[in-house]
């Protein structure tokens, strides 16, 4: 996997457990990985290639959010050999492991040394909790989901809430206090990932400003959508998602696909996926790039012929174009295959082939001219990063 430009090689370490959210986990795992940063994983008890369960959070018309079940989520790293001196920063995701591992005397002396060493230490959510279980939010200003409001003031932290928020379209704060990064959930990880760059001494270069939109709709698949499109807002590209039959502040339903041990990957409900803009406001000439995400939104997306001309005119621009899993099918219905070398999944082979394309059945991520492929959600670290490069977009660490 060829990764973009770091002058210094940077780490991260991430506290895994069961039933952490599943964004919050993968999102800072798989961008930081696209800019090759080295993220070791581990979990209490737990060893090298051991899994943890992941949960979804999300509001489904209830007064609190809904819990889901997520992906199974591979740890890289054992535990007990951690050394906060061998990383660059510490990221905790939030979700209900965080309540066991607050009383776990291990996981706070490792906290605490990051503390010590004046090194990064990223929360959000719920994961907030750890830090005032090791007495590190004294004097600190912190923000996490509302419920924490009464524990961060008891362990003498300031409490900080974004204003303005009437849903979760609105949350978009990442609060930093010296080296503690705190934000109310997955919802803010444009900011959360930007200020997280920057805290581990991350410039970010544009040769030009970029536009970039995403098609979607109901059941495109969870990762595909949601971590290309919030690490390209991290980088400071204006991103818009859109559908044919939704207006902005709707929202599409996402699939989350896993390997479960059968033929196939499962399929289970993901989180909500807000739509930005409206479709009849689209023009080609607003956009540097359209990114095709999958998942079965595709199969329904492709009997649009609004859509597939859409994806057409982009390519008749001249513009980048990027599909990733079942979004291939997009592209071979608007012939944007033909002759060029793509990465695709098993269930995209016949497609891609049919309409011409040279599969490249090694590659997990290929890039051709303008068109950039990947088979699934597994290659989203080489697809943010070639993805990057054709929009004229890097990230260097001092």
């Amino acid at each position: 996997m060829n990764m973009m430009g770091s002058v210094a090689k940077k780490s991260a370490l991430i506290i895994c457990g069961d039933y952490m959210e599943d964004f919050e986990v993968v999102v800072p795992f798989q961008v930081l990985q696209a800019f090759g940063v080295r993220v070791d994983c581990v979990s209490p008890t737990k060893l090298p290639g051991d899994k943890c369960i992941t949960a979804i959070h999300d509001f489904l018309g209830f007064e609190l959010y809904t819990e889901l079940p997520g992906h199974s989520f591979t740890l890289n790293s054992n535990f007990d050999e951690v050394e906060a001196r061998s990383y660059d920063a510490l990221i905790i995701p939030g979700g209900r492991f965080i309540e066991r591992l607050s009383v776990d005397d291990k996981v706070l002396s490792i906290v605490k040394r990051f503390a010590e060493a004046g090194k990064p230490i990223a929360t959000s959510c719920h994961s907030q909790l750890l830090l005032a279980a090791a007495g590190l939010l004294k004097g600190k200003k912190c923000t996490a989901f509302a419920s924490m409001k009464s524990v961060i003031e008891l362990a003498g932290g300031v409490w900080w809430e974004q204003p303005g928020i009437t849903s979760v379209f609105d949350i978009t704060a990442c609060l930093k206090d010296g080296n503690i990064l705190s934000s109310i959930g997955w919802p803010a990880h444009a900011e959360y990932l930007k200020v997280l760059f920057k805290s581990m001494g991350a410039k970010i270069h544009t040769a030009w400003s970029n536009s970039v939109l995403f098609i979607c709709g109901d059941y495109v698949e969870d990762y595909e959508i949601n971590v290309p499109f919030r690490a390209l807002q991290a980088l400071g590209c204006e991103v818009d998602a859109v559908t044919p039959s939704k207006k902005r502040g709707e929202t599409c339903v996402t699939a989350i696909h896993d390997d479960e041990g059968a033929q196939v990957f499962s399929e289970k409900r993901g989180h909500n996926f807000f739509i930005t803009a409206n479709w009849d406001d689209i023009s080609v000439h607003r956009y540097d790039c359209i990114v095709l995400p999958g998942g079965r939104s595709p199969e329904l997306l492709v009997m649009n012929e609004k859509v597939v001309n859409l994806v057409k005119e982009f390519a008749e621009k001249d513009k980048v174009i990027a599909g990733i899993g079942q979004g291939q099918w997009l592209l071979a219905a608007a012939g944007i295959v033909k002759g060029k070398r793509c990465a695709t999944n098993y269930g995209m082979k016949v497609m891609v082939k049919m309409a011409g394309g040279d599969l490249e059945e090694s590659k997990g991520c290929v890039s051709d001219g303008k068109l950039l492929t990947a088979a699934g959600w597994p290659d989203l670290p080489a697809f943010i990063s070639e993805l990057s490069k054709l929009l004229g977009l890097s990230l260097s660490f001092e």
